[in-house]
């Protein structure tokens, strides 16, 4: 499936700020089973982009806009190819907790199985899987698919309950959140469990006719969860679904924090308005290179073709 991304963050200041310094995580991966075909980054006002890649594999880019201005727009525009994959099992051998205890697997996943930022564990988390009897079950992915249910289950999609930056505990008290939210919990219950689990921050091709709670103009989140014999397997809470063609990862990391959509700072006693639209759109296959050929010289019948040497230099010339 081909996908069209438009992505534009707009910041006003009621005053005029004297330098904008800004971290985006915002181009879609290229690995697995997504192909990034085409990506473009617009500022306003006009930028110098610098991109490295962190170590777990995510494009970063960094601008800073020096001069005064009263607002700054961010647009991102990618073409993303994702292929369907087979679905994973429906459960794996109880041999899977054995492999996921081992040294070596706790040692090379250490990061995703510690609690961090957002995702730490607390007794109104406790209370809730105590409330929903909530335990391992006798394999992994059976626990995991049980998990992802009971959260879309007992939590209400609603925006503007929670903050980027609330804790587990809000969203818990409130049983209401957003997809960040869900995440958060569910990357908590999963390494208690001894589950290396990691936050993906993305997109997703919204069908509310299908069923999806996801706003279809925000970004989204889910997680994806080591399973011995299925590997790492995305689970989207928010939509009870496990990830899938419809899902764009952008960038993992440890929880929200570590992968922001944007961050960034100004210099200038100003307030700030943030706006945000966002649009998926499944598209046609990009054209092949040979698609955007024009002639610009037709081929000469063969009695009036001119001597090899001369059609050469010509070539030459036009280089």
């Amino acid at each position: 499936m081909f996908y069209s991304i438009r992505h534009v963050t707009r910041y006003r200041y009621d005053a005029p700020v004297r330098e904008s310094v800004m971290q985006l995580y915002k181009q879609p991966k290229s690995d697995g089973a997504q192909r990034l075909q085409a990506f473009q980054v617009t500022t306003h006002p006009r930028a110098t982009l610098q991109a490295y890649t962190d170590y777990l594999g995510n494009a970063v880019y960094h601008f800073d806009v020096p001069g005064a201005h009263n607002e700054l727009v961010v647009e991102i525009e990618a073409a993303v190819e994702v292929h369907a994959q087979p679905a994973p099992p429906e459960w794996v051998d109880s041999s899977a907790w054995q492999v996921l205890g081992s040294s070596d697997v706790q040692a090379e996943n250490f990061d995703m199985l510690r609690p961090h930022g957002l995702t730490q564990p607390s007794e109104a988390l406790r209370d809730f899987l105590d409330e929903r009897n909530l335990i391992k079950a006798d394999d992994p992915m059976t626990s995991l698919r049980r998990l992802n249910r009971t959260i879309f289950d007992a939590f209400t999609y609603v925006q503007d309950e929670t903050e980027v930056d609330s804790p587990i505990d809000v969203a818990l008290k409130k049983r209401k959140g957003v997809c960040q939210d869900f995440a958060h919990i569910m990357l908590v219950v999963a390494r208690g469990w001894g589950i290396p689990a990691r936050y993906v921050s993305g997109y997703l091709y919204t069908k509310r006719d299908g069923g999806d709670r996801s706003a279809p103009d925000a970004t989204h989140a889910w997680i994806e969860a080591l399973v011995p014999g299925a590997g790492w397997v995305g689970f989207d809470p928010t939509n009870n679904v496990l990830a899938g063609e419809r899902h764009i990862r952008v960038a993992i990391g440890r929880d929200y924090n570590d992968v922001p959509p944007a961050r960034g700072v100004f210099k200038g006693p100003a307030n700030s308005e943030l706006a945000v639209a966002v649009t998926v759109t499944p598209a046609q296959a990009p054209r092949r290179r040979d698609d955007f050929l024009r002639v610009v010289r037709p081929m000469p019948k063969r009695a009036e073709r001119p001597a090899a040497p001369s059609v050469h230099a010509q070539q030459q010339q036009q280089q």
